[in-house]
């Protein structure tokens, strides 16, 4: 096993995703970027 997890990277990743997933063809991408930008 190794003694370091992705756990935090994997979320970030997740929670990209999902605010994506929300904004598609919905936005343009700077209301995308500002909700990437407040959501960390």
């Amino acid at each position: 096993m190794l003694s370091w997890s992705n756990g935090p990277a994997d979320e970030q990743i997740n929670r990209l995703k999902m605010l994506k997933r929300q904004m598609f063809g919905r936005a343009k991408f700077d209301l995308l970027r500002h909700r990437v930008l407040h959501a960390t």
